[in-house]
Protein backbone atom coordinates (compact mmCIF):
# COMPACT_ATOMS: atom_id res chain seq x y z
CA UNK A 1 0.00 0.00 0.00
CA UNK A 2 1.43 3.19 -1.24
CA UNK A 3 0.89 6.57 0.63
CA UNK A 4 0.68 9.86 -1.51
CA UNK A 5 3.30 12.48 -0.60
CA UNK A 6 1.60 15.41 0.15
CA UNK A 7 4.19 18.42 -1.11
CA UNK A 8 3.22 21.63 0.49
CA UNK A 9 2.81 24.17 -2.24
CA UNK A 10 4.66 27.74 -0.86
CA UNK A 11 3.01 30.64 -2.96
CA UNK A 12 4.78 34.00 -3.01
CA UNK A 13 2.46 37.02 -2.55
CA UNK A 14 3.27 39.82 -3.34
CA UNK A 15 2.07 43.13 -1.54
CA UNK A 16 -1.04 45.35 -3.49
CA UNK A 17 0.83 48.27 -3.27
CA UNK A 18 4.10 47.02 -5.15
CA UNK A 19 1.79 45.48 -7.50
CA UNK A 20 -0.10 48.27 -8.52
CA UNK A 21 3.27 50.46 -8.58
CA UNK A 22 4.81 47.68 -11.51
CA UNK A 23 1.90 48.28 -13.48
CA UNK A 24 1.66 51.90 -13.11
CA UNK A 25 5.14 52.54 -14.27
CA UNK A 26 4.38 49.98 -16.90
CA UNK A 27 1.69 52.30 -18.62
CA UNK A 28 3.58 55.16 -18.00
CA UNK A 29 6.70 53.44 -19.97
CA UNK A 30 4.08 52.84 -22.35
CA UNK A 31 2.63 56.41 -22.75
CA UNK A 32 6.46 57.48 -23.09
CA UNK A 33 6.80 55.39 -25.88
CA UNK A 34 3.59 56.26 -27.81
CA UNK A 35 4.71 60.22 -27.05
CA UNK A 36 7.90 59.27 -28.40
CA UNK A 37 6.47 57.58 -31.67
CA UNK A 38 4.20 61.35 -32.30
CA UNK A 39 7.71 63.14 -31.75
CA UNK A 40 9.41 61.19 -34.06
CA UNK A 41 6.39 61.48 -36.69
CA UNK A 42 7.01 65.33 -36.20
CA UNK A 43 10.47 65.32 -36.25
CA UNK A 44 9.94 63.10 -39.95
CA UNK A 45 7.35 66.04 -41.10
CA UNK A 46 10.13 68.95 -40.22
CA UNK A 47 12.94 66.85 -42.11
CA UNK A 48 10.28 66.58 -45.70
CA UNK A 49 9.27 70.26 -44.95
CA UNK A 50 12.17 72.44 -43.68
CA UNK A 51 13.70 73.22 -47.51
CA UNK A 52 9.89 74.20 -48.32
CA UNK A 53 10.62 78.36 -47.33
CA UNK A 54 8.63 79.28 -50.40
CA UNK A 55 11.63 81.57 -50.89
CA UNK A 56 11.23 82.98 -47.84
CA UNK A 57 13.49 83.14 -44.35
CA UNK A 58 14.81 80.25 -43.88
CA UNK A 59 16.38 78.37 -40.27
CA UNK A 60 19.57 80.32 -40.13
CA UNK A 61 17.72 83.61 -41.36
CA UNK A 62 15.22 83.10 -38.46
CA UNK A 63 16.62 81.93 -35.14
CA UNK A 64 19.62 82.71 -32.42
CA UNK A 65 21.86 80.01 -31.78
CA UNK A 66 22.72 82.10 -28.11
CA UNK A 67 19.44 82.51 -27.69
CA UNK A 68 18.40 78.90 -28.16
CA UNK A 69 21.75 77.58 -26.09
CA UNK A 70 20.04 80.21 -23.13
CA UNK A 71 16.74 77.99 -23.32
CA UNK A 72 18.80 74.45 -23.77
CA UNK A 73 20.88 75.52 -20.67
CA UNK A 74 17.80 76.35 -18.26
CA UNK A 75 15.98 73.11 -19.64
CA UNK A 76 18.69 70.98 -19.05
CA UNK A 77 19.82 72.61 -15.50
CA UNK A 78 15.70 71.51 -14.58
CA UNK A 79 15.61 68.24 -15.62
CA UNK A 80 19.16 68.08 -12.91
CA UNK A 81 17.16 69.70 -10.06
CA UNK A 82 14.10 67.27 -11.10
CA UNK A 83 16.70 64.17 -10.74
CA UNK A 84 17.22 65.76 -7.29
CA UNK A 85 14.04 66.27 -6.31
CA UNK A 86 13.69 62.45 -7.11
CA UNK A 87 16.01 61.18 -5.03
CA UNK A 88 15.35 63.49 -2.33
CA UNK A 89 11.75 61.40 -2.66
CA UNK A 90 13.36 58.08 -2.51
CA UNK A 91 15.02 59.24 0.78
CA UNK A 92 12.39 60.53 2.12
CA UNK A 93 13.23 64.07 2.68
CA UNK A 94 10.01 66.06 2.16
CA UNK A 95 11.88 69.24 2.64
CA UNK A 96 14.05 68.34 0.04
CA UNK A 97 11.77 67.17 -2.02
CA UNK A 98 9.55 70.84 -2.22
CA UNK A 99 12.21 72.40 -2.62
CA UNK A 100 14.02 70.76 -5.74
CA UNK A 101 10.82 70.71 -7.72
CA UNK A 102 10.29 74.23 -6.69
CA UNK A 103 12.86 75.21 -8.42
CA UNK A 104 12.40 72.88 -11.15
CA UNK A 105 9.01 74.56 -11.88
CA UNK A 106 10.82 78.17 -12.20
CA UNK A 107 13.49 76.64 -14.84
CA UNK A 108 10.25 75.31 -16.83
CA UNK A 109 7.96 78.35 -16.32
CA UNK A 110 11.79 79.99 -17.54
CA UNK A 111 11.78 77.87 -20.40
CA UNK A 112 8.73 78.54 -21.40
CA UNK A 113 8.59 82.42 -21.42
CA UNK A 114 11.79 82.14 -23.50
CA UNK A 115 10.04 80.20 -26.55
CA UNK A 116 7.12 81.93 -26.10
CA UNK A 117 8.82 85.07 -26.78
CA UNK A 118 10.54 83.78 -29.55
CA UNK A 119 7.35 82.61 -31.21
CA UNK A 120 5.80 85.94 -30.62
CA UNK A 121 8.76 87.96 -32.50
CA UNK A 122 8.35 85.33 -35.06
CA UNK A 123 4.67 86.02 -35.74
CA UNK A 124 5.33 89.37 -35.08
CA UNK A 125 7.99 89.57 -37.90
CA UNK A 126 5.60 88.19 -39.90
CA UNK A 127 7.02 84.86 -39.98
CA UNK A 128 4.07 82.71 -38.51
CA UNK A 129 2.98 78.79 -39.04
CA UNK A 130 0.82 80.06 -41.93
CA UNK A 131 4.01 81.33 -43.91
CA UNK A 132 5.81 78.17 -45.22
CA UNK A 133 6.13 74.37 -44.57
CA UNK A 134 8.90 75.43 -42.91
CA UNK A 135 7.29 77.17 -40.63
CA UNK A 136 4.33 75.29 -40.36
CA UNK A 137 6.59 72.39 -39.19
CA UNK A 138 8.76 74.04 -37.03
CA UNK A 139 5.72 75.87 -34.81
CA UNK A 140 3.89 72.30 -34.35
CA UNK A 141 7.01 70.28 -33.72
CA UNK A 142 8.43 72.92 -31.15
CA UNK A 143 4.88 73.75 -29.80
CA UNK A 144 3.95 70.05 -28.96
CA UNK A 145 6.88 70.46 -26.86
CA UNK A 146 6.25 73.27 -25.10
CA UNK A 147 3.06 72.28 -24.68
CA UNK A 148 4.53 69.33 -22.98
CA UNK A 149 6.64 71.61 -21.00
CA UNK A 150 3.37 73.16 -20.38
CA UNK A 151 1.34 70.05 -19.14
CA UNK A 152 4.47 68.96 -16.87
CA UNK A 153 4.87 72.32 -14.74
CA UNK A 154 0.96 71.86 -13.51
CA UNK A 155 1.91 68.36 -12.98
CA UNK A 156 4.75 69.70 -10.78
CA UNK A 157 2.41 72.55 -9.57
CA UNK A 158 0.09 69.64 -8.23
CA UNK A 159 2.48 67.23 -6.41
CA UNK A 160 4.16 69.88 -4.71
CA UNK A 161 0.27 70.96 -3.18
CA UNK A 162 0.35 67.59 -2.53
CA UNK A 163 3.59 66.78 -0.97
CA UNK A 164 3.10 70.03 1.40
CA UNK A 165 -0.33 68.73 2.36
CA UNK A 166 0.20 65.12 2.44
CA UNK A 167 3.78 64.07 2.64
CA UNK A 168 5.47 61.78 0.85
CA UNK A 169 2.92 58.81 0.55
CA UNK A 170 3.77 56.12 -1.08
CA UNK A 171 1.00 57.11 -4.12
CA UNK A 172 3.56 60.88 -4.00
CA UNK A 173 6.31 58.75 -4.25
CA UNK A 174 5.45 56.87 -7.00
CA UNK A 175 3.91 59.97 -9.03
CA UNK A 176 6.84 61.95 -8.09
CA UNK A 177 8.98 59.16 -9.80
CA UNK A 178 6.57 59.68 -13.31
CA UNK A 179 7.31 63.30 -12.95
CA UNK A 180 10.77 63.03 -12.85
CA UNK A 181 10.75 60.40 -15.82
CA UNK A 182 8.87 62.64 -17.81
CA UNK A 183 10.46 65.58 -17.55
CA UNK A 184 14.02 64.03 -18.37
CA UNK A 185 11.81 62.81 -21.65
CA UNK A 186 11.14 66.12 -22.55
CA UNK A 187 15.06 66.82 -21.55
CA UNK A 188 15.61 64.35 -24.26
CA UNK A 189 13.29 65.39 -27.20
CA UNK A 190 14.15 69.08 -26.87
CA UNK A 191 18.16 67.85 -27.14
CA UNK A 192 16.71 66.33 -30.71
CA UNK A 193 15.10 69.82 -31.30
CA UNK A 194 17.91 71.78 -30.39
CA UNK A 195 20.40 69.70 -32.76
CA UNK A 196 18.09 69.01 -35.55
CA UNK A 197 16.32 72.19 -36.04
CA UNK A 198 18.88 74.72 -34.17
CA UNK A 199 21.90 73.66 -34.96
CA UNK A 200 22.34 71.83 -37.97
CA UNK A 201 21.67 74.83 -39.85
CA UNK A 202 24.11 76.70 -38.45
CA UNK A 203 26.82 74.17 -39.38
CA UNK A 204 26.23 73.10 -42.76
Amino acid sequence: MTRDLLVPSVQVTVPPFTERREITLLGFWIYLLSDAIIFACLFATYAVLHVNTFGGPGARDLFSLPYVLLETFVLLVSSFTAGLGALAAYRGNARQVLGWFSVTLLLGLAFLSLEAHEFVGLVAGGHGPAQSGFLSSYFTLVGTHGLHVALGSFWMLFMLIAVYLRGLTETNVRRLTMLSLFWHFLDVIWIFIFTIVYLLPFIK
